[in-house]
């Protein structure tokens, strides 16, 4: 017999209690409400979303920044690039003119040690072309012979010599030139400062002699204006003393009525010279108001006997609205009154038929362990 008393094995509950776990918690994302989203956690995903969008665009802009400052610095070194290739062109040809010029190969003192032509001019001249020493087959020069080395040497130190002496010249002639420059520099200095004070004075001058006759300009000016000012009232005053004169010995301030009528048409007013209505315009004028205001007055009747009319009207109208109301009232009142009989037969018939259920059909009541089974798991 085998004993069944045996331990669990701790892999297996380890594995259950995980399988539990999971469970408990799938249950908790399922059953609430609030976070269930179709299995779906939107919030997380959005900030994934809205952190990937902001991280792309730090990366943009970071990688549109060195962009630009790839460009600067290209075109900076692109810039400094020409202008050491130009320095170097403008060195390398002052080099090359200062050795055309300074350094010709003949004006070394070394020349007369590698000429090409050396041994050309090593062999001694002939003195004749019947030189007794020398057959038509016979060597002109030896080795170690040197007939004119006293005068090559003689030659030798003349030239020295003279680019010594020439060199020395030119050192002095350089010096003297620097003196001049700075000399010049010196005087053209002088001058141009003796220039500026001449043209300051010059313009102050000028500044002076302006504001005078800016000043002598004003003054004529404002002793024009003065005296234009003073005309134009002189001449204003004889213009309003003609209009004066004028206005007095006129028809406007004049009371006769004659002067308001034309002469070719008396039915024609002057508007300018008009002094009035006559006592007959009066008269006609206010039999015309009297007769518009009687006319008035019996219209003002009229209306005032209309709305009469209409307000006896609007009483009638509203008498009759009443009794419709009374009427309407009445209706309402019998209709409720068998609707209610109706809704208690109604109520007494489902009365009846619920006792019959609760007693007859469903004699079985369900607990609550009964609805607890239900929507227990996740699956």
């Amino acid at each position: 017999m085998f004993s069944l008393n045996m331990p669990p094995d701790p892999k297996e509950m380890a594995a259950i209690e995980a399988r539990r776990n999971r469970e408990k918690e799938r249950q908790k994302r399922v059953f609430d409400v609030r976070t269930r989203v179709i299995g779906v956690d939107v919030g997380a995903l959005n900030s994934q979303v809205e952190e990937r969008k902001l991280r792309e665009a730090t990366e943009r802009s970071k990688e549109e920044a060195y962009g630009t400052s790839q460009v600067q610095y290209d075109l900076v070194a692109q810039m400094l690039e020409k202008e050491e290739a130009e320095r170097t062109r403008r060195l390398a040809k002052k080099v090359q003119d200062f050795r055309e010029q300074k350094q010709q190969l003949k004006n070394r003192r070394e020349f007369d040690l590698w000429d090409p032509n050396q041994l050309w001019k090593g062999f001694p001249a002939l003195h004749s072309n019947s030189d007794p020493y020398c057959g038509p087959a016979s060597m002109q020069c030896f080795s170690g012979e040197d007939v004119e080395k006293a005068t090559c040497l003689r030659m030798q130190q003349e030239q020295f010599r003279c680019s010594l002496e020439k060199q020395i010249q030119e050192r002095q002639q350089a010096r003297i030139d620097e003196m001049c420059i700075d000399d010049l520099h010196d005087k053209l200095r002088l001058a141009m400062e003796t220039r500026a004070t001449q043209l300051a004075k010059l313009e102050e001058s000028c500044r002076i002699s302006m504001r005078c006759a800016m000043a002598n300009a004003n003054k004529a000016q404002a002793a024009e204006v003065a005296e234009r000012r003073h005309y134009e009232h002189q001449r204003e005053q004889e213009v309003n003393l003609k209009e004066i004169q004028n206005q007095i010995k006129s028809d406007l301030l004049s009371e006769r009525p004659q002067v308001t009528h034309y002469l070719g048409a008396p039915c024609q007013v002057l508007p300018h010279s008009w002094k009035g209505m006559t006592a007959e315009q009066r008269a006609v004028i206010k039999k015309a108001q009297e007769a518009q205001r009687r006319e008035k007055e019996a219209r003002r009747q009229a209306e005032r006997a209309r709305d009469t009319e209409w307000e006896s009207q609007a009483k009638c109208l509203a008498q009759a609205a009443m009794e419709l109301e009374e009427q309407e009232r009445e209706l309402c009142a019998e209709f409720r009154r068998g609707l209610g009989s109706f809704n208690q037969q109604l109520a007494s018939e489902q009365k009846a038929q619920q006792n019959y259920l609760n007693s007859v059909i469903y004699t079985n009541q369900p607990t609550a362990q009964y609805h607890l089974q239900f929507n227990t798991s996740s699956r």
